[in-house]
């Protein structure tokens, strides 16, 4: 048990003594005090993990105390104690901001037990606390590196829209970064602390993605066993993802436009209404404007949606990012993994800037990836990148359908291509294809004694 320390609230001297003795028992630190004054002197110079304040005393009740630490701001949990079996102290108590309460008379398990339910139950808290802390680190504005001004004005307005419970629509092609900005503008509103949900639209059939959104009742068909909540359920009072909702089908548009209009639906195979409170935030990979004119996406959703409107520019519309992008991930990758790579070389920072990036700040941070990986040295080279690869992984595929392929052999092919490219390196081969030895020895149709050893 770790170690904790509990301050005793009591103006029976034989209760703090007795209750003392028994924390003490257990392995808790204890400190007493005779009235509230006290421990107000005591809790001003002593931080504890937990507070046993008897509710009735002579001059002041635990109800002032319950002030003190609410006016201070003191983050230590009360469990308050009563000797009357009234509910309507507990209540009071629980309501000025008690943790929990214990009646009088109770036997020294009872007390331990709700010492120990109490303090586990704070440092869930403060757990939960901090990894949304973490979170929202992670995620705050100033993560979304860009120094290019069309970038600078999207945070800006990321900034503005972020704390609103409007609908933002956000386009950009594939590896822009469409999922952070989500994420970002969920964990810089009021709806940090509740859940974050996303789904992705390309991924379900229209049934099944109805199930995924809505949910299901037992029995509502076949495989449904029982029931279960939907994504917009799981979301209630958080944020809600719509990833690639320009695939969307359109069966399934109305119903979810429905939704957006009523904050109100049924489970499939189920007839009671449920309410939910949800921010949404779609995302496309297309212009829906597009979708609209071929009659793939319909248009009063599109207008439902795209109440603030975001488009993320290609990394080819923000070159001047590239530097700073790929300094970002090296150190990203280099701590992951332990290397004492900590720059990249202007010479590959030019190569860098002299692509086409199809694949984006995604296609540019998997480059960076397999650099640092193959990296020997504190600098990443040009020979690092691999800036070939794509070229060469086009033809391969090409290569793969003329002559009808299958999936081993595609993998023994690409497998071959990045040996080569990596100097005969099976170290860094299997590093970069992310297998083991073994199956690099099976796709190079290599022996032990073959090549490197």
């Amino acid at each position: 048990m770790p170690e904790c320390k509990i301050l005793l609230i009591d103006d029976d001297r034989t209760f703090r003594v007795v209750t003392a003795d028994l924390l003490q028992d257990e392995g808790y630190q204890t400190s007493s005090a005779a009235s509230v004054a006290e421990a107000r002197d005591t809790l001003a110079s002593e931080v504890f993990d937990l507070i046993l304040c008897d509710m009735v005393m002579e001059n002041e009740t635990g109800l002032n105390l319950l002030e003190y630490i609410k006016e201070k701001n003191i983050q230590t949990p009360v469990l308050m104690i009563t000797g009357y079996a009234s509910v309507d102290s507990a209540v009071a108590a629980m309501k000025a901001g008690a943790e929990d309460y214990l009646t009088k008379p109770y036997s020294d398990d009872a007390l331990l037990l709700k010492i120990e339910r109490t303090l586990s139950k704070f440092r869930t808290q403060i757990e939960l606390q901090r990894l949304r802390e973490q979170i929202r680190e992670k995620f705050e504005f100033g993560k979304l590196i860009g120094r290019a001004d069309n970038m600078k004005r999207v945070v800006e307005l990321l900034q503005q829209v972020a704390d609103t419970d409007a609908s933002v629509l956000i386009t950009g092609e594939t590896g822009t970064g469409k999922e952070m900005v989500a994420r970002a503008l969920h964990h810089n509103s009021r709806r940090a602390s509740k859940a974050f949900v996303g789904v992705n639209c390309a991924a379900l059939s229209a049934p099944l993605l109805e199930s995924e959104l809505f949910g299901h009742e037992k029995g509502a068909f076949t495989g449904a066993i029982g029931q279960k909540p939907g994504r917009f359920e799981l979301a209630n009072n958080g944020t809600l993802f719509f990833d690639e909702i320009d695939s969307m089908p359109m069966n399934m548009q109305p119903k979810l436009l429905r939704v957006l209009q009523e904050r109100s639906f049924e489970r499939v195979g189920g007839t009671e209404t449920l309410t939910v409170d949800v921010r949404v935030i779609a995302a496309a990979n297309t212009e829906l404007r597009q979708a609209i004119e071929r009659g793939d996406f319909r248009e009063d959703l599109y207008y439902r949606l795209n109440v603030i409107p975001v488009r993320l520019p290609p990394l080819r519309e923000r070159l001047e990012d590239i530097p700073v992008l790929a300094s970002h991930f090296v150190h990203k990758y280099a701590e992951r993994m332990g290397k004492t790579v900590d720059e990249i070389s202007p010479s590959s920072i030019e190569l860098l800037m002299a692509q086409a990036w199809p694949g984006n700040v995604r296609e540019l941070e998997n480059m960076i990836e397999r650099a640092v990986i193959l990296c020997q040295s504190e600098q990443i080279e040009p020979k690092h990148l691999l800036l070939q690869s794509e070229d060469k992984m086009m033809h391969l595929l090409a290569d793969a359908v003329s002559r009808r392929l299958t999936e081993e052999q595609v993998a023994q092919l690409y497998a071959q291509m990045i040996y080569a490219e990596v100097g005969h390196s099976k170290k860094d081969a299997c590093e970069v294809l992310r297998i083991n030895y073994r199956t690099l020895q099976n796709r190079l149709g290599l022996s032990d004694k073959d090549g490197e050893e």
